[in-house]
């Protein structure tokens, strides 16, 4: 038997009142937009690869507010995911400077625009983690046990 094992990734809604920070990428040469997200590397808690992330692809160092919800998603190419969404309010949208190089550049867009380019999102869970959070559903970063051991 095989042993599953999927990818583990984090991603973060970032919010500014009716707007959403998103990130596009060139992905195979097509735009992909998505929240700032990535794998979570060794030796890290799941809410420090989320900063990590946030980090590099806009440059805002701020650690998230809430856990947001726990996807479990296969991709087309039958790679599956487990995606851990946070989320994270800000009173005033922040300039950003990715340090990324695959990131070309970041977007503060509204719902409606986001589905208007809804063939360019780089997968179903950037618009579910939108609805997550537009819910008012959410849970205390106290939640997630980070107690890793030495590495």
């Amino acid at each position: 038997m095989t042993r599953y094992k999927p990818n583990v990734t984090v991603a973060c809604v970032v919010n500014h009142h009716d707007r959403y920070l998103l990130v596009e990428e060139l992905i195979a040469g097509q735009v992909r937009l998505n929240q700032p997200a990535g794998h979570l590397e060794p030796g890290e808690s799941l809410v420090q690869a989320c900063t990590r992330e946030l980090v590099e692809e806009t440059g805002i160092q701020r650690q998230p507010d809430h856990l947001l919800r726990i996807h479990q998603w296969q991709a087309p190419d039958g790679i599956q995911f487990v995606r851990f969404s946070f989320s994270l309010t800000l009173e005033a949208p922040l300039e950003t400077a990715p340090q990324d190089p695959q990131i070309v550049a970041c977007h503060w867009l509204t719902r409606a625009q986001i589905e208007a380019r809804a063939n360019q999102l780089r997968s179903p869970l950037v618009l579910s983690a939108i609805d997550d959070f537009e819910s008012g559903r959410h849970y205390p970063l106290s939640l997630l046990d980070d107690r890793l051991a030495p590495v």
